[in-house]
């Protein structure tokens, strides 16, 4: 699918502010309603747009730990990287979790309550899941920038 400048500005709008209607969609991007509600739909239908989504403020929700985790395998078949995805995956403490290349095969971001359920999460969870070779986790004390959606309108090659 090829985007251009207006998919490139329903898509931005929409990272800003997910509510947005499509008149208010229309105004931003100078467009009338109907081509941004096609638009939208093709978007949609193709995958640009995964899902619309609440950011909640983590402090305010009870949620005061956050850390990063990063987690190697002893053996790394197909059979082990697939079992601790799936594994992974059902772990709602887990809010991310990149594979990646390095010292460490995966990368999990974890949002708790307090101490005592990361501890829990780490001797009762991950430590249960078949072939974990080592743990080392981090801890953030102040978000600098939080996760914040891609800088589309910057690409002009899209």
């Amino acid at each position: 699918m090829k985007i251009d400048k207006f998919d490139r500005c329903i898509l931005s709008s929409l990272q800003d502010d997910a509510k947005l209607t499509i008149s208010e969609l229309s105004e931003k991007c100078g467009l009338s309603r109907t081509p941004v509600h096609e638009r939208l739909k093709k978007l949609e239908e193709s995958g640009a747009i995964r899902a619309y989504q609440t950011k909640l403020d983590p402090a305010i929700v009870g949620f005061d730990i956050h850390a990063f985790c990063n987690v190697s395998l002893k053996e790394h078949s197909q059979k082990y990287l697939e079992n601790f995805e799936q594994e992974i995956t059902a772990c709602y403490e887990v809010i991310a979790c990149h594979h990646i290349a390095g010292m460490f095969d995966y990368l999990l971001e974890i949002r708790v309550v307090d101490m005592r359920a990361y501890q829990n999460f780490i001797s009762k969870k991950l430590a249960s899941i078949e072939n974990i070779g080592n743990v080392q986790s981090s801890f953030v004390m102040k978000e600098i920038l939080p996760q914040r959606g891609i800088e589309i309108l910057r690409h002009t090659d899209l």
